[in-house]
C-alpha cells in the first residue's frame, strides 16, 4: 500500500462497529508508532513523516526534527496538524505528476524517510520533492488560516479599502487568503534544518524550498462577489484566494523538466551554474547537483525501485510507453475483464441510471531484468 493510500485509509471518518475493539487497536497502533519513532535510526529522516502520524504528533520523538522545528512543533500543535494533512496532499500531487514516469514519486510504507534512499542523491527528483513539499506546507497553513482552524492567524487584514482591476473598481472584503503568514511559517519550519548546514545540498534544498513557496503565491487569484440591482456588478467586493494546488503542481513539474545543474561556488558563498553557456536567471528555477539514476532496475543504494511490473502503454511513444518505461526489456501482456458504467440514462427527477458493462482489455506490464536481483542489494 502506498503512503498516500494508507493515510487516506487512516483518515476515514466511518464509525467503528466495535468501539472497544477500535480503542484497543488504536492503543496498539499508537505504541507501535512510538516504538518506531524512538528506535528508528535518525539518519536522513525528515519532517515529512508528520504526514504519516496525523494527529499522533509527538514533537520530541518525530525523527529528523532539529531544535528550531521542535520548538515550533510544541508551540503550534494546530499548525502541525495542518502540515500533516498537507503532507498527504502534496505527496498525492507528486504521484499524480509522475504517475507515467519511471520514477513515480514512490513512497515506502512504515519508513520514516518516506521516500527512502532516493532522496540521498541531489537529483532533479529531490529538487522537485523539496519544492512541492515546501509549497504544500504554505498551501495547508494558508488554507487553515482562512478556515479559522488556527489560533495564530486568520484572513489577510491588510486588504482594505478600494482598488481596481481590468473590470473596474472594487472594494476589498471577504476573506483574503493570508499567503504571507503561510510563507513566513513555512520558511521558518521547513528551512530550519538546512540553515544549520553549509554544503551544496543544503543550499540546493533552500533554493528549491523557496521556489516551492513562491509557486503558491504566483497563482493567487482575485475572486469577487457582485452587488447591485438584480445581481448587476455595479458594485463588487473582492478578495485574494489561492488557486487549486494542481496549478502549483503543474508549474513545478515544468520546472523539473527545465531544472538547472549547479555546482558549489569555490570563490564565495552560494553555487554557480554548471553549464558555462547558460545565460538565464536561476532565481525561479529548480536546481540540482547530481544526475539522476535511470530508475530502470531495482538498486537500493540509489533508492531506485525499478520498473519491473509497471503498467505501460503499448501504443504510446512517451514516458508511459512500453519501450521507454520498460527500458527495452520488453513487456508481458495479459487479458483482464473490466467492468465500466455504460448506457447511462437521465431519469426524471433527478438521477442517472447506468448499466454495468464488461469488456476484455489487454494490460501490458514491464518484464523484470533477466537477473532481477543483481542490483537488489542492502
Amino acid at each position: 500500500m502506498s503512503f498516500s493510500a494508507r493515510n487516506v485509509a487512516m483518515g476515514s471518518r466511518e464509525e467503528p462497529k466495535y468501539p472497544h475493539q477500535s480503542k484497543h487497536t488504536s492503543k496498539i497502533y499508537f505504541i507501535f508508532i512510538l516504538f518506531l519513532l524512538i528506535f528508528t535510526p535518525r539518519v536522513d529522516s525528515s519532517w515529512w513523516y508528520i504526514g504519516a502520524l496525523g494527529a499522533r504528533v509527538i514533537c520530541d520523538n518525530i525523527p529528523g526534527l532539529v531544535n528550531k522545528q521542535r520548538q515550533l512543533c510544541q508551540g503550534h500543535p494546530d499548525l502541525m496538524q495542518s502540515i500533516g494533512e498537507g503532507a498527504k496532499e502534496w505527496i498525492r500531487e507528486c504521484q499524480h505528476q509522475f504517475q507515467y514516469h519511471r520514477w513515480n514519486c514512490s513512497t515506502l510504507d512504515r519508513d520514516h524517510t518516506v521516500f527512502g534512499r532516493v532522496m540521498l542523491r541531489s537529483s532533479r527528483e529531490a529538487a522537485f520533492v523539496y519544492a512541492i513539499s515546501s509549497a504544500g506546507v504554505v498551501y495547508a497553513i494558508t488554507r487553515a488560516c482562512s478556515q479559522g482552524e488556527l489560533k495564530s492567524c486568520n484572513c489577510d487584514g491588510q486588504k482594505r479599502g478600494r482598488s481596481s482591476d481590468a473590470a473596474g473598481g472594487f472594494d476589498w472584503g471577504g476573506c483574503s487568503d493570508n499567503i504571507n503568514y503561510g510563507i513566513k511559517f513555512a520558511k521558518a519550519f521547513v528551512d530550519a534544518r538546512e540553515k544549520m548546514m553549509k554544503d551544496a545540498r543544503a543550499l540546493m534544498n533552500l533554493h528549491n524550498n523557496r521556489c516551492g513557496r513562491m509557486a503558491v503565491k504566483r497563482f493567487m487569484k482575485l475572486e469577487c462577489k457582485c452587488h447591485g440591482v438584480s445581481g448587476s456588478c455595479s458594485l463588487r467586493t473582492c478578495w485574494l484566494a489561492m488557486s487549486d494546488f494542481r496549478r502549483t503542481g503543474d508549474y513545478l513539474r515544468k520546472k523539473y523538466n527545465t531544472a538547472v545543474e549547479v555546482t558549489m561556488n569555490q570563490d564565495g558563498p552560494g553555487f554557480k551554474v554548471a553549464d558555462k553557456n547558460f545565460k538565464g536567471n536561476i532565481k525561479n528555477e529548480l536546481v540540482y547537483v547530481e544526475n539522476s539514476p535511470d530508475y530502470c532496475l531495482m538498486d537500493r543504494t540509489a533508492g531506485s525501485l525499478g520498473t519491473a511490473g509497471r503498467v505501460c502503454n503499448k501504443s504510446s511513444r512517451g514516458t508511459d510507453g512500453c519501450e521507454v518505461m520498460c527500458c527495452g526489456r520488453g513487456y508481458d501482456t495479459m487479458r483482464v475483464k473490466r467492468v465500466t458504467k455504460c448506457e447511462c440514462k437521465f431519469k426524471w427527477c433527478c438521477a442517472v441510471e447506468c448499466s454495468d458493462c464488461e469488456d476484455v482489455v489487454d494490460v501490458h506490464t514491464c518484464k523484470p531484468h533477466k537477473r532481477a536481483d543483481w542490483l537488489d542489494i542492502t
